[in-house]
Protein backbone atom coordinates (compact mmCIF):
# COMPACT_ATOMS: atom_id res chain seq x y z
CA UNK A 1 0.00 0.00 0.00
CA UNK A 2 0.78 3.94 -0.05
CA UNK A 3 2.22 3.76 3.73
CA UNK A 4 4.33 0.62 3.33
CA UNK A 5 6.09 2.32 0.41
CA UNK A 6 6.72 5.41 1.36
CA UNK A 7 5.43 7.89 4.53
CA UNK A 8 6.56 10.87 5.83
CA UNK A 9 9.17 9.40 9.06
CA UNK A 10 7.10 9.87 12.01
CA UNK A 11 3.48 8.67 10.21
CA UNK A 12 0.98 6.90 11.27
CA UNK A 13 -1.32 5.12 8.82
CA UNK A 14 -4.45 6.24 9.65
CA UNK A 15 -6.97 5.27 5.53
CA UNK A 16 -10.63 6.49 6.06
CA UNK A 17 -10.80 4.38 3.46
CA UNK A 18 -9.36 1.14 3.57
CA UNK A 19 -7.19 -0.11 0.39
CA UNK A 20 -10.77 -2.25 -1.11
CA UNK A 21 -13.20 0.29 -0.01
CA UNK A 22 -11.13 2.87 -1.85
CA UNK A 23 -11.00 0.34 -5.05
CA UNK A 24 -14.63 -0.13 -4.26
CA UNK A 25 -15.41 3.72 -4.56
CA UNK A 26 -13.05 4.29 -7.50
CA UNK A 27 -14.46 1.62 -9.49
CA UNK A 28 -18.21 3.16 -8.73
CA UNK A 29 -17.31 6.64 -9.62
CA UNK A 30 -16.06 5.77 -13.23
CA UNK A 31 -19.84 4.71 -13.25
CA UNK A 32 -21.17 7.92 -11.11
CA UNK A 33 -19.93 10.19 -9.26
CA UNK A 34 -22.77 11.18 -7.41
CA UNK A 35 -23.09 7.67 -5.95
CA UNK A 36 -19.51 7.00 -5.57
CA UNK A 37 -19.56 9.98 -3.03
CA UNK A 38 -22.09 8.49 -1.06
CA UNK A 39 -20.50 5.71 -0.74
CA UNK A 40 -17.51 6.99 -0.35
CA UNK A 41 -18.81 9.62 2.68
CA UNK A 42 -20.88 6.50 4.34
CA UNK A 43 -17.76 4.82 4.46
CA UNK A 44 -15.57 7.48 5.80
CA UNK A 45 -17.45 8.37 8.45
CA UNK A 46 -17.66 4.93 10.03
CA UNK A 47 -14.11 4.68 9.71
CA UNK A 48 -13.38 8.17 11.12
CA UNK A 49 -15.06 7.21 14.78
CA UNK A 50 -12.40 3.72 14.44
CA UNK A 51 -9.58 6.59 13.76
CA UNK A 52 -10.68 9.03 16.77
CA UNK A 53 -11.07 6.38 19.30
CA UNK A 54 -7.68 4.22 18.39
CA UNK A 55 -5.47 7.65 17.76
CA UNK A 56 -7.05 10.48 19.46
CA UNK A 57 -9.20 10.16 22.58
CA UNK A 58 -5.94 10.16 24.73
CA UNK A 59 -4.65 13.18 22.76
CA UNK A 60 -4.24 16.69 24.53
CA UNK A 61 -6.19 19.66 23.00
CA UNK A 62 -2.89 21.41 22.15
CA UNK A 63 -1.23 18.36 20.29
CA UNK A 64 -0.83 19.44 16.07
CA UNK A 65 -1.68 17.55 13.89
CA UNK A 66 -0.18 17.29 10.08
CA UNK A 67 -2.23 15.16 7.52
CA UNK A 68 -1.99 14.22 4.16
CA UNK A 69 -3.23 11.67 1.71
CA UNK A 70 -1.57 10.36 -1.61
CA UNK A 71 -2.76 13.46 -3.72
CA UNK A 72 -4.16 16.24 -0.97
CA UNK A 73 -7.88 15.85 -1.41
CA UNK A 74 -10.91 14.58 -0.39
CA UNK A 75 -9.43 11.60 2.09
CA UNK A 76 -6.98 13.52 4.24
CA UNK A 77 -9.35 16.85 4.11
CA UNK A 78 -12.36 14.95 5.85
CA UNK A 79 -9.55 13.46 8.42
CA UNK A 80 -8.82 17.09 8.59
CA UNK A 81 -12.12 18.77 9.04
CA UNK A 82 -12.76 16.55 11.65
CA UNK A 83 -9.98 16.94 13.87
CA UNK A 84 -9.90 20.60 13.09
CA UNK A 85 -13.97 20.45 14.47
CA UNK A 86 -12.89 18.49 17.61
CA UNK A 87 -10.14 21.47 18.37
CA UNK A 88 -7.27 20.25 17.67
CA UNK A 89 -4.43 22.17 15.38
CA UNK A 90 -4.56 20.95 12.52
CA UNK A 91 -2.42 21.24 9.77
CA UNK A 92 -3.06 20.25 6.01
CA UNK A 93 -0.32 18.97 3.41
CA UNK A 94 -1.09 20.82 -0.10
CA UNK A 95 -0.62 18.59 -2.85
CA UNK A 96 -0.19 15.31 -0.91
CA UNK A 97 2.32 12.65 -0.38
CA UNK A 98 3.39 13.54 -3.88
CA UNK A 99 4.01 17.16 -2.59
CA UNK A 100 6.24 15.93 -0.13
CA UNK A 101 7.90 13.28 -2.86
CA UNK A 102 8.73 16.20 -4.71
CA UNK A 103 10.73 18.09 -2.09
CA UNK A 104 12.15 14.95 -1.16
CA UNK A 105 13.48 14.54 -4.40
CA UNK A 106 14.69 18.03 -4.86
CA UNK A 107 16.59 17.99 -1.41
CA UNK A 108 18.76 14.78 -2.63
CA UNK A 109 19.35 16.89 -6.13
CA UNK A 110 20.83 19.45 -3.81
CA UNK A 111 22.67 16.83 -1.95
CA UNK A 112 25.84 17.59 -3.52
CA UNK A 113 26.70 20.92 -1.95
CA UNK A 114 27.46 19.68 1.19
CA UNK A 115 31.33 18.80 1.47
CA UNK A 116 31.38 15.03 2.72
CA UNK A 117 34.16 13.42 5.28
CA UNK A 118 34.35 9.70 5.19
CA UNK A 119 35.01 7.83 8.11
CA UNK A 120 36.84 4.83 6.26
CA UNK A 121 37.62 0.92 7.98
CA UNK A 122 38.26 -2.49 7.79
CA UNK A 123 34.76 -4.53 8.62
CA UNK A 124 34.56 -4.58 12.30
CA UNK A 125 36.60 -1.30 13.29
CA UNK A 126 33.12 0.38 14.64
CA UNK A 127 32.80 3.30 12.35
CA UNK A 128 29.10 2.98 13.25
CA UNK A 129 30.26 3.47 16.43
CA UNK A 130 32.39 6.51 15.88
CA UNK A 131 29.80 8.20 13.81
CA UNK A 132 27.35 8.23 16.99
CA UNK A 133 29.60 9.76 18.72
CA UNK A 134 30.58 12.59 16.12
CA UNK A 135 26.81 12.96 16.07
CA UNK A 136 26.59 12.96 19.89
CA UNK A 137 29.01 16.41 19.90
CA UNK A 138 26.99 18.11 17.54
CA UNK A 139 28.47 16.93 14.07
CA UNK A 140 26.01 16.21 11.03
CA UNK A 141 25.94 12.78 10.18
CA UNK A 142 24.07 10.70 8.02
CA UNK A 143 23.69 7.17 9.13
CA UNK A 144 23.30 5.30 5.51
CA UNK A 145 23.08 2.05 6.98
CA UNK A 146 20.64 2.79 9.75
CA UNK A 147 18.31 4.35 6.66
CA UNK A 148 18.69 1.57 5.05
CA UNK A 149 18.25 -1.23 7.53
CA UNK A 150 21.58 -3.03 5.95
CA UNK A 151 24.82 -3.32 7.36
CA UNK A 152 26.27 -3.56 3.78
CA UNK A 153 27.59 -6.75 3.22
CA UNK A 154 26.39 -10.04 2.08
CA UNK A 155 25.67 -10.34 6.04
CA UNK A 156 24.48 -7.63 6.58
CA UNK A 157 20.47 -7.71 6.50
CA UNK A 158 19.45 -6.64 9.81
CA UNK A 159 17.27 -9.12 12.23
CA UNK A 160 15.66 -6.41 13.57
CA UNK A 161 13.99 -5.10 10.87
CA UNK A 162 13.23 -9.03 9.64
CA UNK A 163 15.97 -9.42 7.57
CA UNK A 164 13.66 -6.94 5.39
CA UNK A 165 15.18 -3.48 3.89
CA UNK A 166 12.78 -0.46 3.19
CA UNK A 167 11.54 0.45 -0.44
CA UNK A 168 14.01 2.98 -2.46
CA UNK A 169 11.13 5.57 -1.70
CA UNK A 170 11.32 5.07 2.30
CA UNK A 171 15.09 4.65 2.14
CA UNK A 172 15.50 8.25 0.32
CA UNK A 173 12.79 9.59 2.58
CA UNK A 174 14.75 8.02 5.90
CA UNK A 175 17.71 10.22 4.28
CA UNK A 176 15.92 13.35 3.26
CA UNK A 177 14.64 13.44 7.18
CA UNK A 178 18.64 13.44 8.40
CA UNK A 179 19.98 16.24 6.00
CA UNK A 180 16.67 18.44 5.47
CA UNK A 181 17.95 20.65 8.42
CA UNK A 182 22.01 20.14 7.44
CA UNK A 183 24.21 23.82 7.01
CA UNK A 184 25.80 23.77 3.91
CA UNK A 185 28.76 25.86 5.79
CA UNK A 186 29.82 22.50 7.81
CA UNK A 187 30.53 19.23 6.84
CA UNK A 188 29.52 16.15 6.54
CA UNK A 189 30.61 12.91 8.16
CA UNK A 190 29.78 9.22 6.67
CA UNK A 191 30.80 6.10 6.63
CA UNK A 192 32.92 4.97 3.88
CA UNK A 193 30.13 2.88 1.56
CA UNK A 194 29.37 1.54 -1.89
CA UNK A 195 26.87 3.08 -4.32
CA UNK A 196 24.20 0.04 -3.12
CA UNK A 197 23.95 -1.01 0.32
CA UNK A 198 22.27 -4.17 0.24
CA UNK A 199 19.17 -3.35 -2.83
CA UNK A 200 19.46 0.21 -2.05
CA UNK A 201 21.00 2.69 -3.71
CA UNK A 202 22.81 5.71 -2.23
CA UNK A 203 21.30 9.12 -3.86
CA UNK A 204 23.45 9.90 -6.86
CA UNK A 205 24.52 13.64 -5.53
CA UNK A 206 25.22 12.71 -1.85
CA UNK A 207 27.74 9.19 -4.06
CA UNK A 208 29.16 11.72 -6.29
CA UNK A 209 30.24 13.81 -3.37
CA UNK A 210 31.24 10.84 -1.04
CA UNK A 211 33.60 10.03 -4.04
CA UNK A 212 35.08 13.64 -3.95
CA UNK A 213 35.69 13.99 0.13
CA UNK A 214 38.40 13.38 2.63
CA UNK A 215 39.02 10.31 4.67
CA UNK A 216 39.71 9.20 8.26
CA UNK A 217 40.56 6.07 8.64
CA UNK A 218 40.24 4.17 11.89
CA UNK A 219 41.92 0.69 12.25
CA UNK A 220 41.41 -1.78 15.54
CA UNK A 221 43.23 -4.71 16.61
CA UNK A 222 42.01 -8.00 15.08
CA UNK A 223 41.36 -9.03 18.49
CA UNK A 224 38.64 -6.25 19.00
CA UNK A 225 37.13 -6.75 15.56
CA UNK A 226 36.51 -10.10 16.34
CA UNK A 227 35.02 -9.07 19.38
CA UNK A 228 32.81 -6.49 18.04
CA UNK A 229 31.08 -7.89 15.45
CA UNK A 230 30.40 -11.53 17.61
CA UNK A 231 28.69 -8.94 19.51
CA UNK A 232 26.71 -7.19 16.66
CA UNK A 233 25.74 -10.61 14.69
CA UNK A 234 24.73 -12.60 17.67
CA UNK A 235 22.10 -13.98 15.70
CA UNK A 236 24.17 -15.42 13.10
CA UNK A 237 25.74 -18.02 16.38
CA UNK A 238 22.34 -18.61 17.98
CA UNK A 239 18.86 -18.08 16.44
CA UNK A 240 19.94 -17.83 12.61
CA UNK A 241 22.73 -20.13 11.93
CA UNK A 242 21.62 -22.13 8.74
CA UNK A 243 21.05 -18.33 7.08
CA UNK A 244 24.74 -18.00 7.94
CA UNK A 245 25.37 -21.59 5.93
CA UNK A 246 23.49 -20.56 3.13
CA UNK A 247 24.98 -16.95 2.89
CA UNK A 248 28.45 -18.72 2.68
CA UNK A 249 27.69 -20.76 0.50
CA UNK A 250 26.94 -17.96 -1.96
CA UNK A 251 30.81 -16.87 -1.53
CA UNK A 252 32.18 -19.83 -3.18
CA UNK A 253 32.34 -18.23 -6.63
CA UNK A 254 34.51 -15.31 -5.37
CA UNK A 255 36.40 -17.34 -2.95
CA UNK A 256 36.57 -20.99 -3.63
CA UNK A 257 35.61 -24.14 -2.93
CA UNK A 258 37.94 -24.64 -0.47
CA UNK A 259 37.93 -21.63 1.80
CA UNK A 260 33.88 -21.29 1.89
CA UNK A 261 33.96 -25.04 3.01
CA UNK A 262 36.61 -24.66 5.60
CA UNK A 263 33.84 -21.51 6.94
CA UNK A 264 31.58 -23.73 6.94
CA UNK A 265 33.34 -26.36 9.18
CA UNK A 266 34.14 -23.78 11.70
CA UNK A 267 30.65 -22.75 12.10
CA UNK A 268 29.42 -26.44 12.24
CA UNK A 269 31.88 -27.02 14.97
CA UNK A 270 30.87 -23.43 16.88
CA UNK A 271 34.41 -22.38 16.49
CA UNK A 272 32.70 -18.71 15.43
CA UNK A 273 35.97 -16.29 16.59
CA UNK A 274 38.23 -18.48 14.55
CA UNK A 275 35.44 -18.16 11.43
CA UNK A 276 35.35 -14.62 11.53
CA UNK A 277 38.70 -13.96 11.88
CA UNK A 278 39.30 -15.94 8.84
CA UNK A 279 36.21 -14.74 7.01
CA UNK A 280 37.87 -11.33 7.74
CA UNK A 281 41.64 -12.48 6.58
CA UNK A 282 40.60 -13.99 3.53
CA UNK A 283 37.58 -12.36 2.39
CA UNK A 284 36.30 -8.59 3.68
CA UNK A 285 39.96 -7.45 4.48
CA UNK A 286 41.04 -8.57 0.55
CA UNK A 287 38.01 -7.21 -1.25
CA UNK A 288 38.82 -4.23 1.59
CA UNK A 289 41.41 -2.73 -1.12
CA UNK A 290 39.55 -3.88 -3.77
CA UNK A 291 36.61 -1.69 -3.66
CA UNK A 292 38.39 1.03 -2.12
CA UNK A 293 40.16 1.55 -5.51
CA UNK A 294 36.96 0.89 -7.83
CA UNK A 295 34.85 3.03 -5.93
CA UNK A 296 37.60 5.58 -5.02
CA UNK A 297 40.09 5.29 -7.52
CA UNK A 298 41.00 9.25 -7.23
CA UNK A 299 41.95 8.82 -3.56
CA UNK A 300 43.96 6.12 -4.93
CA UNK A 301 45.58 7.79 -7.60
CA UNK A 302 43.85 4.76 -9.84
CA UNK A 303 44.32 5.50 -13.62
CA UNK A 304 40.63 3.90 -14.84
CA UNK A 305 42.25 3.63 -18.20
CA UNK A 306 45.06 1.49 -17.84
CA UNK A 307 43.12 -0.90 -15.59
CA UNK A 308 45.05 -0.76 -12.76
CA UNK A 309 41.88 -1.20 -10.01
CA UNK A 310 42.31 -4.80 -9.51
CA UNK A 311 38.64 -4.54 -8.05
CA UNK A 312 36.90 -7.23 -7.53
CA UNK A 313 33.28 -7.66 -8.91
CA UNK A 314 31.45 -9.10 -6.29
CA UNK A 315 29.75 -5.35 -5.26
CA UNK A 316 29.59 -3.99 -2.08
CA UNK A 317 29.39 -7.47 -0.73
CA UNK A 318 33.16 -7.54 -0.31
CA UNK A 319 34.58 -4.10 0.66
CA UNK A 320 31.92 -1.49 1.10
CA UNK A 321 34.70 -0.35 3.77
CA UNK A 322 36.94 2.68 2.15
CA UNK A 323 40.58 3.22 3.13
CA UNK A 324 42.51 5.68 1.43
CA UNK A 325 46.36 5.72 1.15
CA UNK A 326 48.04 8.80 0.89
CA UNK A 327 46.98 11.95 2.61
CA UNK A 328 44.57 10.50 4.61
CA UNK A 329 44.75 11.05 8.85
CA UNK A 330 44.21 7.21 10.55
CA UNK A 331 42.98 6.94 13.87
CA UNK A 332 44.33 3.69 15.61
CA UNK A 333 41.81 2.78 18.86
CA UNK A 334 42.96 -0.51 20.89
CA UNK A 335 39.61 -0.90 21.64
CA UNK A 336 36.25 -0.67 20.07
CA UNK A 337 34.13 1.29 22.63
CA UNK A 338 32.24 4.76 23.19
CA UNK A 339 34.92 5.82 25.43
CA UNK A 340 37.43 5.42 23.21
CA UNK A 341 35.74 6.74 19.57
CA UNK A 342 35.02 9.61 22.24
CA UNK A 343 37.94 10.81 22.03
CA UNK A 344 38.45 10.53 18.46
CA UNK A 345 35.43 12.56 17.34
CA UNK A 346 36.73 14.75 19.56
CA UNK A 347 39.71 15.69 17.59
CA UNK A 348 38.13 14.97 14.24
CA UNK A 349 35.65 17.40 14.91
CA UNK A 350 38.54 20.31 15.95
CA UNK A 351 40.64 19.50 13.33
CA UNK A 352 37.94 19.45 10.18
CA UNK A 353 35.08 21.28 11.23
Amino acid sequence: GEYEEDRVLGAISTPVLSNEQRCTVGTLYKQSPFEAKKLGAALVAINLGGIIQEHFLASPKNMKVLVYCWRGGERSYSLAHTLCRIGFDVSLVCGGYRAYRNQVLATLEGAGQFKYHIISGKTGCGKGVLLDELRAQGAQVIDLEGCASHRGSILGQDPECEFLQPSQKLFESRVYDEICRFDPSRPVFVEGESSRIGVRNVPSEIWKGMKAGQHTVVEAPMEERVRYLLAGYEHFTSTHVDMLREKLKQLTRNRGQVVTERWLALVDAGNFAEFVEDILLNHYDPGYIAASKRDYSDAWGVDKQSGDDDASDDGNETGNDVECPSETNVRWVSEISKAAYREVATEIIQRVV
